[in-house]
């Protein structure tokens, strides 16, 4: 069983989050070991376009975008047009896997079961066939709002990008696109099902908690070194 570091970034930009994510995909190629959890909150907030993303899914314009100070980056992920900000917790696992779709369907175990913990009852969802075939609908769902997002990649069967559980984050961001380019289906957060403030910082250890659970990891320690 590998050991897990877990690393709180806090508040961090994306591009200085990728250039880690990088940097430590190589290092668990080279360590079949170690594998790490990076826990972050990207400030200033972005826009993230998939492999799969549709230039009609950003609704704003580019001077719209940059008068609510929101960066639009490319990504190497799967999937279609995310957002990401402050009240979002962010997890980016990198480790290794033999199996792509159970991987996602355990990172959604994580947050259902994390999720659980504030007694608010989440789900997969699969829609219709063609989109349980595309994964349109991978992420947790409350009902019909998308609570939250996953979305990775992998090389040489090291995960890396991850998930985004919406918190209490600026929810007025999420009209400036289509959310993982499906229309018709909201978003919403902790703070909205739960009716009270909650921070990033009383979901954060719940989630890492769930997370060694589902995954199964014994050997597990905290890493203040950012890089």
């Amino acid at each position: 069983m590998a050991r897990l570091t877990v690393r709180d970034l806090g508040h961090v930009g994306f591009s200085d989050a990728f250039r880690l994510q990088t940097k430590l995909v190589e290092r668990v190629q080279a360590d079949r070991d170690q594998a790490y959890l990076l826990l972050l909150e990207h400030d200033p907030p972005v826009v993230t376009l998939g492999k799969s993303a549709k230039a009609e899914h950003v609704l704003a314009s580019a001077e719209q975008l940059a008068a609510a100070g929101v960066e639009v980056h490319k990504t190497t992920r799967g999937g279609d047009v995310t957002y990401h900000g402050p009240g979002q917790l962010v997890g980016y696992p990198i480790l290794r896997i033999r199996d792509v779709r159970k991987y996602l369907r355990d990172l959604e175990e994580v947050l259902i079961r994390a999720l659980a913990r504030f007694g608010i009852g989440a789900d997969r969802r699969q829609g219709s066939p063609a989109d349980a075939r595309s994964g349109r609908f991978t992420g947790v769902w409350v009902g019909d709002e998308k609570i939250a997002a996953i979305g990775v990649a992998v090389r040489r069967w090291v995960t890396y990008h991850g998930f985004a559980l919406n918190v209490a984050p600026d929810m007025a961001h999420f009209d400036l696109i289509v959310p993982c380019g499906l229309h018709g289906h909201p978003v919403t957060s902790l703070a909205q099902q739960l009716g009270r403030r909650i921070t990033v910082e009383e979901v954060r250890p719940v989630v890492v908690e769930c997370f060694v659970e589902a995954f199964g990891f014994e050997d597990v320690q905290t890493d203040g070194n950012p890089g």
